[in-house]
């Protein structure tokens, strides 16, 4: 038995080594390619008065009643000629959200905006039908996606459509920035995360030419292209992935403008969070399961390329290894006391620690480029977010394993909250979901479990792996107690805060 959980235990730091050589060949292709694509962007120009194309914008929105008139006043406000400008409002709302739409589409159409609320009689497919739905008649060559949570640029048109002087270019993406990242530590510590994947991972990828993805929002189409690949399927959480990768193994091309931020909102409660999470998890794995023997099998696509897209394909499955390390690493304490002869394989396990330093740079040197006055913050932000990360592995591992087996679930949207600043108050915020589920009090478990890995340490006065289990018992603490605190929350009233005038340009 106790061989089984050294042999296991290192089988799972392999994995996750293996992963993580993935992500730092990426850093350094993003660290090597800065001229390459700085110079792509100058090369892109700007389009001239008399060519810009028809661009269809669509607004893909259920039940979003606090965030749908920021959206829709920034969308109509966008430097874009108004006669070459629709703007579609897919609206799935069940609630007071559709009334809002219909009084806010009503009064752009008077102002001359060609903007259409769009109800389609059954909600088939969650976004990626409403998707496809609007798309049958779109007039727009190009089509840019954004959710409801987002601010546009005013000028974001003019910097992503030029790409598409290049007749094989089907999408362009822009980077996430995030509205309220200053809420909370909760949001501050998404940032992080979040700013590492737009930073290195989209950057390197696209540098490299290595299949990449559509994040589902704040990015542009040619609509030829969605037709190409197959439209806008609903068989996977990830609809965006899954179409990234069905244009790219049919030879259309991916650009990523990291210099083009495109604002949002952070879920600012872990229920939220959990149910965002949820979706990219799962969704992920549904896609490696669909797509990846189409990339094994595709003729046009590099053994360099192939080997990226697997690791982007099965990223979602680094959660397992997470849970599965932490829970064996409180085991194997007792046994590396019970059997010292055994000392030389624990050396070699320890060698894999470098995962520590990979990870610090992948995600250090995007907060060195944006952070300009916080950098010596870098080891807590780091510390605390691969904390939330671990108490996140439980939720995550079973996302990820429904997604594998196959087992279909709903489209779960995360709930937006149009809340910047710590002032702001969500409580209000109906749907939130304040269930109590028992997966809170497992993740509760196993905070215990892990003190039980600190007393352990002390007992055995074996010290190696003391601050990974503050980090598990800190990070699966964190995730219960916000969960318990915010499901035991009642809204403070029962009136609704909608959205508030906010600067388009941000």
């Amino acid at each position: 038995m106790e061989i089984s959980v050294l042999i296991l235990y290192g089988l799972a730091l392999g994995l996750l080594f293996l992963y993580n050589c993935g992500q730092l060949s990426l850093i350094i292709i993003y660290l090597r390619s800065e001229r390459k694509r700085r110079e792509a962007i100058l090369s892109v120009g700007t389009l001239e008065p008399d060519k810009f194309p028809r661009v269809t914008v669509q607004l893909p929105v259920y039940n979003e009643l606090y965030v749908i008139e920021r959206l829709i006043d920034a969308v109509v406000q966008m430097n874009y000629p108004k006669d070459r400008l629709d703007i579609q409002v897919l609206d799935d709302s069940t609630d007071e959200t559709v009334q809002i739409i219909a009084n806010k589409v009503k009064a752009y159409q008077r102002q001359g905006f060609a903007i259409e609320h769009v109800q389609r009689p059954e909600r088939k497919g969650f976004k990626a039908g409403a998707l496809a739905y609007g798309l049958e008649f779109a007039k727009g060559e190009f089509i840019a996606i954004f959710d409801a949570d987002f601010v546009p640029d005013a000028d974001f048109l003019l910097k992503t459509i030029p790409h598409f002087r290049d007749p094989k270019v089907a999408i362009v993406q822009t980077r996430w920035e995030h509205l309220n990242e200053d809420f909370s530590l909760m949001t501050q510590l998404q940032a992080f995360g979040l700013n590492a994947h737009f930073t290195i991972e989209q950057s390197g990828r696209y540098a490299a030419g290595f299949l990449a993805n559509f994040n589902g929002t704040g990015g542009v189409w040619r609509k030829s292209a969605i037709a190409d690949a197959g439209g806008w399927q609903s068989d996977t959480l990830t609809e965006d992935l899954d179409l990234s990768y069905r244009a790219q193994l049919r030879g259309w091309k991916f650009v990523y403008r990291e210099d083009v931020g495109s604002p949002a909102e952070l879920p600012v409660a872990m229920n939220a969070l959990k149910s965002q999470q949820y979706r990219w998890m799962k969704g992920a794995a549904e896609c490696a399961r669909k797509l990846f023997v189409k990339v094994l099998k595709a003729p046009n696509v590099s053994l360099v390329s192939k080997l990226h897209a697997f690791f982007h394909l099965f990223s979602s499955a680094t959660f397992i290894l997470v849970l599965l390390l932490g829970v064996l690493s409180v085991p194997l304490i007792y046994i590396r006391h019970r059997h010292p002869e055994w000392e030389n394989a624990f050396f070699v396990i320890n060698l894999f620690q470098v995962n520590l330093l990979i990870l610090i740079s992948f995600y250090g040197i995007p907060f060195w480029l944006l952070k300009q006055g916080n950098k010596s913050k870098l080891a807590w932000y780091f510390t605390m977010y691969s904390s939330l990360m671990m108490g996140l592995s439980l939720h995550n591992t079973i996302a990820v394993i429904e997604g594998y087996i196959g087992r279909k679930t709903p489209f779960i949207r995360t709930p937006k909250f149009n809340v910047r600043t710590a002032t702001d108050r969500w409580d209000a915020n109906k749907y939130v979901s304040r269930q109590l589920s028992w997966l809170t009090l497992a993740e509760g478990a196993l905070a215990i479990y892990f003190f039980g890995g600190l007393m352990l340490a002390i007992y055995t006065h074996d010290f190696r792996m003391f601050f990974l289990h503050c980090m598990l018992m800190v990070g699966f603490g964190m995730v219960a107690v916000y969960s318990l605190i915010q499901s035991g929350r009642r809204p403070a009233s029962p009136a609704v805060r909608l959205a508030r005038p906010v600067p388009v340009s941000v």
